[in-house]
């Protein structure tokens, strides 16, 4: 049984996990540009799973 990518859920993931090594690392240390960059990885990933849907048909 094959199931659809869920790339909102996905991109998001990754952004978390990547945001996550990044403020371990202390590679961003200042809170107004971990905010900023969190936005807009979610705008992009809610921007892929529009397009993705509009692609699907639905």
């Amino acid at each position: 049984m094959n199931h659809r990518t869920d790339w909102m859920a996905l991109l998001s993931g990754v952004l978390f996990v990547v945001l996550g090594i990044l403020v371990v690392t202390r590679a961003i240390t200042d809170w107004v540009v971990l905010v900023g960059v969190l936005l807009l990885g979610l705008a992009f990933a809610g921007l892929v799973a529009i397009i993705a849907r509009g692609f699907r048909g639905k």
